[in-house]
């Protein structure tokens, strides 16, 4: 008898606690956004970044603030998802800012520039080091905020039909190339071109260009690239450390509740880094695989890395001249950039280099 007291105790207790508990579901606005993303659906790792902060914000918000996650072309064009976020057609997109340096040189600093930071130096210059500060007046002028959401981790130089021994050699070619790597290539001669990630096969193998980059061994796998391209070359000096941003309009975020844009800012941070963490996780095995089936693996020349640094400065000081603000961003990013080189080399490279040669001698 006393036990059935007990136990009626307990639930009439439990019943009680559950009516008092807030709901958070009821108690927030229930928002629903549409989210575009620039990348193929087939590249799970960095498509699935967005998913990721989907994911994340839906169970923190228990389901009241709900993202929809669209591939490239079912609602927005894979490279107008900045133009349509900014003009208010959808909510918000997923999307590598690089791919709108026409609009704006700097936007392409919010991603990388070429001979740029390694990721964890960019995080650390986006969040902490002022960046994301930095960038904030450049992406109000599209009508948009940007969170940095995804990294791939250093990427691979691209995929060549014919070998690369001079800078002579990369003269007329045909190079698929995003972002400002494209402009310091075109200094040496190439003629690059920006196309969208899911159009890059077909125009390797009907031969519309001579070459495409894209980011790593693992997804340029997916892709088929080595089908169509026999060198693979390195290091990507075009992006050593990406970052790519969910991007959101302007109204839209001023109008989110404040606990929303919390939610969102930590699901950013998640995606992040477990996308570069999957990439280290997912890339080497899958350039084994692609070496084991006849891609051959090419560092690019000294000669021809030191054409393209040459051409990088060169290039930002031409942009720097004709724009004030790209000026002022790329001095306070380069200021880091030098700051972590010189850590890096005391801290961690002088390590890493000696663990690679003794490495490679047993």
């Amino acid at each position: 008898m006393e036990r059935r007291a007990l136990a009626g105790g307990i639930a009439g207790l439990a019943g009680a606690a559950a009516l008092a508990a807030p709901n958070l579901a009821s108690a927030q606005p229930r928002i629903r956004w549409r989210c575009p993303n620039s990348f193929p659906k087939t590249l799970d790792t960095l498509y699935g970044a967005a998913e990721i902060v989907a994911r994340r914000v839906r169970e923190m918000s228990d389901g009241a603030f709900e993202i929809s996650v669209s591939g490239p072309g079912e609602i927005v064009p894979a490279l107008q998802i900045m133009d349509a976020v900014g003009q208010g057609s959808v909510e918000c997109g997923f999307t590598a800012s690089l791919f709108y340096f026409g609009k704006d040189p700097s936007l392409a600093i919010s991603t990388t520039l070429p001979w740029g930071m390694p990721s964890r130096a960019m995080f650390a210059w986006l969040n902490y080091g002022g960046g994301r500060d930095q960038l904030r007046e450049v992406f109000r002028d599209q009508g948009v905020v940007a969170i940095p959401s995804a990294c791939t981790g250093a990427q691979m130089g691209g995929w060549l039909k014919r070998e690369i021994r001079t800078v002579d050699d990369l003269k007329g070619l045909k190079f698929r190339i995003a972002g400002l790597g494209g402009s310091v290539m075109a200094k040496l001669g190439v003629v690059a071109q920006q196309i969208a990630p899911s159009d890059i096969y077909p125009a390797l193998e009907r031969g519309v260009i001579d070459a495409a980059e894209y980011i790593g061994p693992y997804d340029d796998e997916k892709l088929g690239f080595g089908q169509v391209a026999k060198f693979y070359y390195y290091p990507g000096f075009q992006e050593i450390g990406p970052s790519s941003d969910f991007i959101v309009n302007q109204r839209s975020w001023d109008a989110l509740p404040k606990p929303y844009q919390s939610m969102l800012e930590a699901a950013c941070a998640e995606a992040w880094h477990a996308t570069a963490a999957k990439y280290d996780v997912l890339n080497p095995p899958a350039l084994r695989r692609l070496v084991a089936g006849g891609t051959q693996l090419r560092p690019y020349p000294r000669e021809v890395m030191a054409a393209l640094y040459r051409s990088a400065q060169e290039l930002y000081a031409e942009l720097g001249a004709q724009n004030a603000r790209f000026k002022r961003i790329h001095e306070h990013w380069d200021k880091f950039r030098l700051e972590q080189i010189q850590w890096f080399r005391v801290a961690e490279d002088s390590a890493a280099n000696f663990v690679a040669v003794t490495t490679s001698q047993r």
